[in-house]
């Protein structure tokens, strides 16, 4: 997995360093198998594995938006965080890679890449 854009505008990294979500001490995710997203212009982001994700805290949002480098996103709230992770279901060819996989908002929640 490397560059996927002809203009290299975004490249995807798999790797294996654990990947852990948290809101407050509440634990989202755990993975070994994210993949890394680098998009010119943003700090790289990691998509998790729905298996490795506790779906069961998550609800799906109301918000749907639309990526020309990526595709067609839905969103996902916790009870008390609007729209903290997202996940393209559809997507453009180049990124299917990351279909169905969800990015967490570090706005929102915290991020520990060990």
């Amino acid at each position: 997995m490397a560059d996927h854009t002809s203009d290299s505008h975004i490249t995807l990294h798999p790797h294996t360093r654990r990947v852990r979500i948290l809101a407050g001490g509440t634990l989202i995710a755990d993975t070994r198998n994210a993949i890394e997203l680098r998009e010119r212009g943003y700090l790289p982001r990691q998509y998790l594995p729905r298996a490795d994700v506790d779906m069961s805290k998550l609800s799906v949002s109301a918000t749907v938006t639309h990526c020309p480098f990526k595709g067609d996103t839905t969103y996902y709230s916790l009870p008390d965080i609007a729209d903290v992770a997202w996940s393209y279901e559809r997507s453009i060819d180049e990124m299917q890679a990351i279909v169905g996989r969800l990015a967490f908002d570090l706005g929102k929640v915290r991020e520990q890449v060990e």
